[in-house]
């Protein structure tokens, strides 16, 4: 248990945050970050939280031995992993019926991406398996290796940086086997298909087939085995890195494709269309070359329209139109379309073209490559599937030139931040009601004002940058930066050049403006972010994409772009839309966290950087989430967990506490000598306000262990496990040997198995026993048992009729003698025989009686009703009558009438009103 390292912290620091005694100091949780990353725990917790730092080197925890070790454990019994974290959510998931999530963030470079593969590594090897399960569980996994690919780059910061967001549900079913999943992908870096900063590469799958493809299909696609041949991958002049093996990494994506479903021809196809990127750029571009010329004639040729006429093959698109679409641009000037011939388009604007159609295809190719996953993993979706969700999206990014990419970036962690603080504090509020303690409220601080800030309709920075983008006129990235001061130029949080004190100034550029984010401070240069908020082809562009007979870019681009006359939503809108909806989904599902924090930016192995740990604490809000958890109390636990640790310090509670939990905890807190301010017992927990009152009652453990003589107890246990082991051995073997001989008579190489075997079914019998006379199940027995299970059976049946005809009394006997009668009557030959007298049911019920008569009854409650006879004195003449019985008389009624009424204590002997006597008749049997 987490409690059994307290007396190590010294050491290795503590497992868990909120025992830090000094908890408000960001020094002291630093140092026990410093102390645990040093012995190789890189796990350590907040509360339900887990700190992950990245050791930049394998550890061997994440075996499967490991992975059994935390499989159905309580959290807090083992130490710090993120398999605790990942089988909490599965367990949360399947006992309380509620969907989860694991929300996974941190810098470039902390072990975001790895975190996520170990969770799904978990679910993979320790959910039920079956063929199908097995097949789900491959295509969940093989989706990482190819969204890497496609999607991860070598940065400065990061080997293998995802460069786009990813959320994915993984959804199970009642079983709890994993049955399909959905991936979401939120704003893909496209800008470094066509530029990457030094000492930066393109994605991953460039430099893979180059390096990784088989010489037929490099011939295929035209292709050269160098990546220095082409400007878009050695524009960051870091083709080659030491820690990746470009050629080892295709063969896992090209398996990884198979696994997931791709067939050979579309993964041909695909790549196919991504290998335009190479074509076009080859050895200097023909493009940038050739739309300086000036087009006079149509009869222009270039020498090596060759390589243009290879990159068509490969977009499935005509020659002489994409090279009309990529030297000129088509507007549309009052609603028909003209063509500007002359002048063509300059070299930059050529290029700008270029760049534009790059990044929108591979933009959009990434989406149909993850809607293609989705499509293979979809098809095994249940409906009805409980999920967990896994979020692995970029953390906090302050570069020392921070762009468009990075604005939202930011954006989004502050969303993220906004929701972590309000599920933390909301979880712990929930906790305190639910246990019944008193809530002490929190001072954080919001950062909803930073988020209205950048998103808030009209007067937020996205607003104001798109309604930019779309005026018309002269609109720029300074102008913008001009409106930005007119608008929000007051805001706490926003500062210019032209707004900040001349200390600010010094540091910050004319074309930036600062944002004081939760995390920090960060200036975002505003050159390019309207070209990358609009990211629109020109008309002309669109139409030769939507003509390719490239079966990809068919699906990627759509005729009806063409006819639809609705401005399309700029990126920023798209980005801000896409994570209000993860929001949505988030917030309708229980979080689990995992904070990664990288330890130095040179990615080596045990050394620290206290500075940047810092910096990560702050905008991870690792201290407010801290200050959160320790509102009242350090430490709480279950009453039966806190009592089977501790109870050996207290005789009234050792060996064993009989009572209630709560007073058994109570006993032990009183003799220790809590004091009333150290703690609180809730509805099922006890919550320890000070870290040292738990330290000391730890220490008094240890300190009873060493008197007892530890080590003898540890011998005795040894010894009688490895007794019980041998034993359970030795069981196992005899039960194989007896089964083997089953079919044969008793003897001793199959007494055990079949004395076992009469068990089982006697116990089993016992569980399963008829429990009325109408049930007539009973357990198949085995052979060996077919006489003894028959006795069994009748025996049962007989004793359940007895028990039965006991129940019985008599006048239910009487009824069903009735309803026997009515039963058998005319379908037995004896029955007159049988029954000379047959027996009649005469009781009245209320439809029999006349309205008026019980309304004349009044409140006066009527207890029996029967028809009877009268008979007159001369000629005894037949009259119908009714008798009722109520609680004090009796009445005699004709028709609507009462004729007669008598108290019981009137009544004599025999006599009946006016003389007569009770009329007699043949034989009845009542029913009352």
């Amino acid at each position: 248990m987490m409690e059994s390292a307290l007396t190590a912290r010294d050491r290795v620091g503590v497992q868990d945050f909120v025992l830090l005694e000094n908890h408000t100091s960001e020094v002291a949780f630093i140092e026990n970050l410093r102390k645990r990353f040093k012995e190789n725990l890189i796990y350590t917790y907040i509360g339900s939280v887990l700190v992950s730092v990245n050791p930049y080197k394998d550890l061997e925890i994440y075996t499967k031995q490991h992975m059994e070790r935390y499989r159905g454990v309580n959290f807090y019994e083992v130490s710090p992993h993120i398999y605790a974290v990942s089988d909490n959510a599965y367990r949360s998931m399947r006992s309380e019926k509620r969907d989860q999530c694991i929300l996974i963030s941190g810098e470039s470079g902390a072990g975001k991406t790895e975190a996520s593969k170990k969770v799904l590594q978990y679910y993979a090897v320790t959910c039920p398996a079956s063929e199908h399960v097995q097949t789900v569980k491959d295509r969940l996994l093989q989706s990482n290796p190819v969204l890497e690919a496609f999607g991860n780059a070598k940065t400065l910061r990061n080997d293998n940086s995802s460069r786009f967001g990813k959320y994915m549900d993984v959804q199970f079913d009642f079983k709890g086997a994993p049955v399909g999943g959905h991936i979401l992908n939120y704003l893909l870096e496209k800008s470094r298909v066509v530029h990457q900063s030094h000492g930066e590469r393109n994605f991953h799958i460039f430099y893979q087939l180059i390096e990784g493809a088989e010489d037929e299909l490099l011939r295929r696609l035209g292709l050269e085995r160098m990546a220095q041949q082409y400007q878009y991958l050695v524009k960051g002049s870091c083709p080659k890195v030491s820690s990746i093996n470009d050629r080892s990494d295709w063969k896992v994506v090209r398996k990884a494709l198979s696994v997931i479903g791709f067939s050979d021809d579309e993964v041909e196809v695909h790549v196919h269309t991504h290998t335009h990127i190479y074509r076009h750029t080859h050895k200097g571009s023909y493009i940038e070359r050739n739309s300086v010329l000036k087009m006079h004639t149509n009869t222009q040729r270039c020498s090596d329209s060759s390589i243009l006429v290879g990159w068509l093959s490969l977009l499935g698109v005509d020659f002489s139109v994409l090279k009309e679409a990529l030297t000129h641009k088509k507007i549309t000037a009052k609603g028909e379309e003209v063509r500007l011939v002359c002048p063509p388009l300059n070299q930059e604007q050529a290029s700008s073209a270029r760049d534009a159609l790059s990044k929108a295809i591979y933009g959009r190719t990434f989406t149909w490559l993850v809607n293609k996953i989705n499509t293979s993993l979809d098809k095994f979706n249940s409906k009805n599937a409980s999920v967990i969700g896994l979020l692995d999206i970029y953390g906090f990014e302050v570069f020392q030139n921070n762009s468009f990419e990075q604005f939202c970036i930011n954006y989004c962690n502050e969303k993220l931040q906004q929701l972590f603080i309000e599920l933390t504090l909301k979880s712990e509020q929930e906790e305190y009601e639910a246990e019944g303690i008193t809530w002490e409220p929190v001072q954080y601080f919001n950062n909803k004002i930073i988020c209205d800030l950048v998103e808030e309709k009209f007067k937020g920075i996205i607003s104001i940058l798109d309604e930019e983008c779309l005026r018309p006129g002269d609109a720029s990235d300074i102008t913008f930066l001009v409106k930005l001061e007119d608008t929000v130029g007051g805001h706490a949080h926003f500062v210019t050049h032209k707004l900040a004190d001349g200390k600010t100034r010094k540091v910050m550029g004319r074309e930036e403006f600062r944002l004081l984010h939760y995390a920090g401070e960060v200036n975002y240069n505003v050159n390019g972010f309207l070209d990358k908020n609009n990211d629109l082809l020109f008309r002309n562009l669109k139409e030769v994409m939507c003509s390719s007979e490239n079966r990809i870019l068919t699906q990627c681009f759509s005729r009806e772009e063409l006819t639809d006359k609705k401005l399309p939503e700029t990126t920023a809108t798209q980005f801000k839309n896409s994570l209000a909806k993860l929001m949505e989904i988030l917030m309708s599902k229980d979080p689990s966290y995992v904070r990664c924090i990288k330890p130095n930016d040179a990615k080596q192995a045990g050394r620290f950087e206290e500075v940047l740990v810092r910096h990560q604490v702050k905008y991870l809000g690792l201290m407010e989430n801290l200050r959160v958890r320790r509102a009242g109390f350090a430490y709480r636990r279950r009453y039966e967990v806190f009592l089977q640790r501790y109870k050996s310090l207290c005789p009234d509670t050792w060996p064993s506490w009989d009572g209630r939990l709560v007073d058994g905890v109570s006993t032990l807190v009183k003799h220790l000598g809590y004091k009333p301010e150290e703690y609180k017992l809730g509805r099922t927990k006890i919550f320890i306000r000070f870290p040292k009152t738990l330290f000391a009652t730890e220490e008094a453990l240890e300190e009873r262990k060493h008197s007892l003589g530890g080590d003898r107890v540890s011998t005795k246990l040894q010894a009688s496990w490895k007794g019980y082991n041998q034993k359970t051995k030795y069981r196992k073997l005899r039960f194989i040997k007896g089964f083997m001989f089953r079919h044969h008579p008793r003897c001793p190489e199959n007494e055990y198995f079949l004395d076992y075997v009469r068990y089982t079914f006697l116990m089993k019998l016992h569980r399963a026993l008829p429990k009325t006379v109408l049930d007539k199940s009973w357990p198949t027995p085995p052979p060996a048992l077919t006489e003894a299970s028959e006795l069994l059976r009748k025996l049962c049946m007989q004793n359940l009729v007895w028990k039965y005809c006991k129940t019985i009394s008599p006048e239910w006997k009487h009824q069903q003698k009735v309803v026997a009668s009515e039963v058998f009557k005319d379908k037995k030959d004896n029955y007159p025989q049988s029954v000379p007298k047959l027996f009649v049911g005469t009781r009245l019920d209320g439809d029999d009686i006349n309205p008026k008569v019980l309304q004349a009854l009044g409140t006066e409650k009527m207890k029996y009703a029967v028809p009877v006879t009268k008979y007159d004195r001369k000629g005894f003449k037949a009259r119908a009558r009714q008798l009722l019985l109520t609680a004090s008389s009796a009445i005699i009624v004709e028709e609507a009438k009462l004729k007669q009424r008598i108290d019981y204590s009137a009544l004599k002997g025999q006599r009946s009103w006016e003389g007569q006597r009770w009329p007699g008749g043949q034989r009845r049997r009542s029913d009352g």
